[in-house]
């Protein structure tokens, strides 16, 4: 009996790798219909930061409590906004003039200093990837992005990235971070501490331990002045 042809070991190999994505796709899409009525529990970053810290601290823990859209400060929305993603509520998914200001700038630098990601492709990279930064997982990033946009509506898409997103070492979402950082509620935050949050973010761990940077203080003063002109969901 004679053996398989190295192209017939290849249209398998290929059916494999199609089937595998299919169902990885799948996997993502049940879970963001799922999160249209529930909340996640935990995302791949908390779960990858986590690990790190226990490889240090077996006994540690991740700081994370969920609160209602409703239930977090109104300034904070503003912030992050005016931070993150001035055009969240007009685009659908991607700020293609964002990108290419990023791109250019970083072309300038020589290096990455800008990334130009939307709340809702921040929220696709927190939710189901690691930190690693790879070409491949880029595109994994903006697939996801699809989805989310496809699935949940703005306010939806941004209850859940104030929920999760990474804002210290081992904190996680608005409530933890206001307790972490202010003994406060989430709720509770007036502009001046939404605005030092909101420039917190694009390094959290690093301004967890330096939390008078001056680079931050001119990063939140800035972020205060156009609060103002952030419209929120």
């Amino acid at each position: 009996m004679k053996g398989h042809t190295p192209g017939w070991w290849i249209t398998r190999i290929l059916l494999a790798l199609l089937l595998f994505f299919l169902l990885w796709n799948l996997w993502m899409f049940g879970h963001i219909v799922w999160w249209r009525t529930h909340n996640p529990s935990e995302t791949a970053f908390m779960e990858e930061q986590l690990g790190k810290l226990q490889e240090k601290n077996p006994d540690a823990e991740l700081r994370h409590k969920w609160v209602p859209y409703n239930r977090i400060s109104p300034h904070l929305k503003q912030a992050l906004i005016a931070s993150e993603d001035a055009k969240f509520l007009d685009h659908e998914g991607f700020d293609w003039e964002g990108i290419q200001a990023a791109w250019e700038k970083n072309l300038k630098k020589g290096r990455i200093v800008a990334g130009g990601s939307t709340i809702s492709q921040q929220l696709a990279k927190n939710l189901f990837l690691s930190s690693k930064r790879t070409p491949w997982r880029k595109l994994q990033e903006a697939w996801i992005t699809v989805m989310l946009e496809a699935v949940l509506d703005k306010e939806r898409i941004f209850e859940i990235y104030l929920n999760v997103i990474e804002w210290g070492n081992g904190v996680f979402g608005a409530e933890a971070a206001a307790r972490y950082y202010y003994r406060t509620s989430a709720a509770s935050l007036g502009p001046a501490q939404a605005a030092k949050l909101a420039a917190m973010v694009p390094n959290p761990r690093y301004y967890d331990k330096r939390r008078n940077d001056p680079r931050l203080l001119r990063k939140a003063a800035i972020i205060q002045r156009r609060m103002a002109f952030a419209d929120i969901p």
